[in-house]
């Protein structure tokens, strides 16, 4: 039987972020992907480190500004040891709000401020300013594909074992020490840890606590363009309709739709219409532009768009998923702290609105947002 301290289920961003910080602090950790490293929502995401999005729950604020603290050392870290670029992108985003969403940004973050119509003729020529006010908001982009090249370089660097096409059959955790069992070995490990993400209530994954907030996917179709001409976009444009996000070399990313699809992944040519339009109208430039891919991912959500993290109700056994828009930009902060929780030591912040077992509020929407709560016949083919 093999060992290990700490096995992760998952090899996306949280996942390896997790067994990144781990290893920095000498465990030994092995890190289980039923396919390939960072394939699903990681690769999909837009990249965007939104800590500041008015869409955002507001008990994300704090943990969503750790994260942001701890990008650059993360980013730092993962450079030195996989010799991969990961290049920000973008270092400023225009945000279209009504005159609620401006009041409500602005009264709290003195980095916020309004543009003037002269302002964003210089910064986005054509803008279409039907909202009634444009905010500019200090916050990074970063291009996923380049952390989905480097991230498993840097955490095998580490120390990590990294082991692909290999799921998760079983946990027993009944007794210690932690038993996880794959298709071609059993390991042995102090502690189990649940990283994958839409798929995470896969009953192979051992017990989440009981009443805790579902985690479901939520379907999202994407698409990336290139500008023609002498248009150029330098900054990330976001609406609650749509968002543009420039990749460099007039490369535009434009997402995405929030879709209650189950597993389903198919590119639709309407929906990637409909993206197109509403980018176009947005920032009519758009309307010219090459298509070069079009793809769809799946977010794993929450009722209350909030992250589960912490113990489940097994021994030794914890989760980090439900991330839904965020799992780009809540990455270090989550890893940090569940990398404290494992190794006996208090976070750096409260964790209890991310609660597995926490108590769901009274929530003023639909309670289907997310969607139902998945089949027991789902495919697990992309753990």
């Amino acid at each position: 039987m093999q060992t290990a301290d700490v096995v992760i289920a998952g090899a996306g961003i949280i996942g390896l972020s997790l067994a990144l910080d781990l290893a920095s602090h000498g465990l030994s950790v092995t890190v289980l992907e039923r396919g390939r490293p960072m394939a699903e929502s990681s690769w999909a995401a837009a990249g965007m480190l939104a800590a500041n999005d008015p869409e955002n729950p507001p008990q994300l604020a704090e943990l969503a500004s750790l994260s942001l603290e701890l990008y650059p050392d993360f980013l730092a870290q993962i450079e030195r040891l996989s010799g991969k670029k990961v290049p920000l992108r973008t270092k400023a985003a225009i945000q279209g709000v009504n005159a609620d969403g401006a009041a409500k940004l602005s009264n709290t973050l003195s980095s916020i401020r309004k543009l003037t119509h002269s302002e964003l003729r210089t910064i986005a020529p054509g803008l279409n300013l039907r909202y009634q006010h444009f905010l500019l908001i200090e916050e990074s982009s970063l291009d996923p594909r380049d952390l989905c090249a480097a991230l498993p370089a840097a955490a095998v660097a580490a120390g990590v074992k990294l082991v692909e096409d290999s799921p998760v059959v079983s946990v027993d955790a009944e007794t210690a020490p932690v038993v996880v069992q794959t298709p071609t070995a059993a390991i042995a490990a102090i502690h189990f840890v649940n990283c994958t993400g839409a798929w995470a209530e896969s009953c192979a994954l051992g017990r989440l606590p009981p009443g805790h907030p579902r985690i479901t996917p939520a379907k999202g179709q994407m698409t990336t363009v290139r500008l023609r001409g002498i248009a150029t976009l330098t900054h990330v444009l976001r609406t609650p309709e749509v968002y543009l996000v420039p990749r460099g070399d007039g490369r535009v990313t434009i997402g995405a739709t929030v879709e209650h699809a189950g597993f389903d992944k198919t590119v639709e040519p309407h929906a990637i219409a409909s993206l197109l339009q509403a980018a176009a109208e947005l920032w009519p430039p758009i309307s010219d532009a090459e298509i070069l891919e079009s793809w769809a991912g799946l977010r794993p959500g929450s009722i209350d768009e909030l992250p589960l993290i912490g113990s489940t109700s097994q021994h030794n056994s914890w989760i980090a998923g439900g991330h839904f828009r965020n799992g780009i930009l809540l990455a270090p902060a989550t890893a940090r702290a569940l990398s404290q929780l494992i190794r006996g030591e208090t976070p750096d912040f409260d964790l209890a609105p991310f609660a597995p077992n926490r108590v769901l509020p009274a929530i003023d929407r639909p309670l289907d947002r997310l969607g139902p709560p998945p089949s027991d016949n789902r495919s697990t083919a992309a753990l």
